[in-house]
C-alpha cells in the first residue's frame, strides 16, 4: 500500500472493520494488516477494531490486539504514555462491550516463565518483570 496521509489511513480501517458482514477471517486479515504498518492505530480505529472484534465474538482476539498495541508503543516511559493515552481513550468502548484489557486480567506479566540468562533473558528484563527483587536473579 502506497504512503497514505493518516486521516484516509484511519478512514480505511474504520470503514473495513465497521462493515457488519464483517467475518472472523476478515477481521483477522485487517488487523495483521494493520500490525504490518509502522504506525501506533489511532483510539478511533482502536475503537472500530474492538467493537469488529465483539460482533464476530472472539473476544481472545481483542486481548491479542491490545497487546500488539502494547508492543508496538515500544519500551519504557513512552510505553507508559502512548498505551496508557490509547486505553484512556478507549476505556469507555471498553466498558460497553465488557472488554477487560490484559493487565486488568493479569495477562501483561509471564505467569509460568522462569528465565534462563544463559540463553537469552536480557538482564534489563529482570527489572520489567519483577524478577530482580528475588533471591538468585541479583547481577
Amino acid at each position: 500500500m502506497e504512503k497514505w496521509p493518516a486521516d484516509r489511513f484511519d478512514k480505511h480501517f474504520i470503514d473495513y472493520l465497521s462493515r457488519p458482514e464483517i467475518d472472523g477471517w476478515e477481521v483477522r486479515k485487517a488487523l495483521s494488516e494493520l500490525h504490518d504498518f509502522d504506525v501506533i492505530p489511532a483510539p478511533k480505529v482502536v475503537e472500530a477494531a474492538l467493537r469488529a472484534c465483539r460482533r464476530v465474538n472472539d473476544y481472545s482476539l481483542t486481548l491479542r490486539f491490545l497487546e500488539a498495541i502494547k508492543i508496538k508503543c515500544g519500551t519504557g516511559k513512552n510505553r507508559e504514555l502512548v498505551y496508557g493515552y490509547i486505553i484512556d481513550q478507549v476505556k469507555p468502548v471498553l466498558d460497553e462491550l465488557g472488554i477487560s484489557t490484559p493487565e486488568d486480567l493479569g495477562l501483561h506479566k509471564p505467569e509460568l516463565f522462569i528465565p534462563q540468562a544463559e540463553y537469552w533473558w536480557e538482564r534489563k528484563w529482570y527489572k520489567e518483570y519483577g524478577y530482580d527483587k528475588k533471591p538468585g536473579y541479583e547481577f
